[in-house]
């Protein structure tokens, strides 16, 4: 039986995935802020008779408190963490600073990620094939990172927000490997392809008209789930790997610039710090 932790495991693939995994007779652990949808992801565990395979944690992963206690919480209760998935992710048509003062993309699909892998590392090095998933948007160009504005405080713009945080998770990814360089943990990055899921964020009406036309021409999550479950359930040999759909991107390329992740790296000690 595998122990499996899913941020933003209570909505679309996330939650397929978690479901999976109980139909499967593992342990699941999802990690969302609505305790009504998360709740629905316990009484579907319950329709499974996997009740007692699943916990879920209500907590806001854009604060840096909340990531902590998440990872003080999973760390007391399971001995080993065989699969982490980062998917938490939530649209901002506007730009909004979290009472601890990030911005809040920056803070949930960056330093949520950051925290999360590197709190439970030693948790998923206990385990006999461990892997975290990052759903990302892997590759591209690394000019797209304001280095000068991380948090978009001028000119926000969420779609370059979203993109840009899909940069941060590639040189989180390339940061992490280089840290634990004995580690066996495996860190994929991996985009499934625009997939009819919730979609979950604060749009405006422009926004909200691509987000509609989206859901139409997204593929099931059926079809992304078989994606996902194919890294997970075989980890590449590789510590860091990247796939588009189910094409695979080279991570010695620019786009993976260890100098660059190693930027990254310092200017968020120093934030957390």
């Amino acid at each position: 039986m595998q122990t499996v932790v899913i941020t933003g495991g209570t909505d679309g693939m996330g939650k397929a995935l978690a479901l999976t995994y109980l139909r499967r007779g593992d342990q699941v652990v999802v990690v969302g802020t609505n305790a009504h949808k998360g709740q629905a992801v316990l009484d579907a565990a319950d329709t499974l008779g996997a009740a007692h395979c699943i916990e879920f944690i209500q907590a806001d992963l854009s604060l840096i408190a909340e990531n902590r206690r998440v990872v003080g919480r999973i760390t007391a209760t399971y001995p080993v963490v065989d699969v982490l998935v980062l998917g938490a992710r939530y649209y901002r048509a506007t730009r909004f600073v979290t009472s601890e003062g990030f911005e809040a993309n920056f803070a949930l699909f960056y330093l949520s990620r950051y925290l999360l892998g590197h709190g439970l590392v030693a948790h998923l090095d206990r385990a006999d094939a461990p892997v975290i998933l990052d759903l990302s948007g892997p590759g591209g160009d690394l000019a797209r990172i304001r280095w000068d504005d991380l948090q978009f405080a001028h000119g926000y713009h969420p779609d370059e927000v979203m993109g840009q945080c899909g940069k941060l998770s590639d040189l989180l990814g390339v940061s992490f490997t280089r840290r634990y360089p004995h580690s066996r943990v495996r860190y994929v990055l991996l985009h499934p392809g625009l997939t009819a899921t919730g979609f979950t964020g604060e749009y405006d009406t422009a926004s909200a008209e691509v987000v509609a036309r989206m859901r139409e021409q997204g593929q099931p999550v059926e079809v992304a789930l078989t994606r996902i479950l194919r890294h997970l359930d075989n980890p590449p040999a590789t510590p860091l790997s990247a796939f588009m759909q189910d094409d695979a991107v080279d991570t010695d390329g620019e786009p993976f610039d260890r100098a660059s992740a190693e930027r990254l790296s310092v200017i968020t000690a120093n934030l957390l710090h």
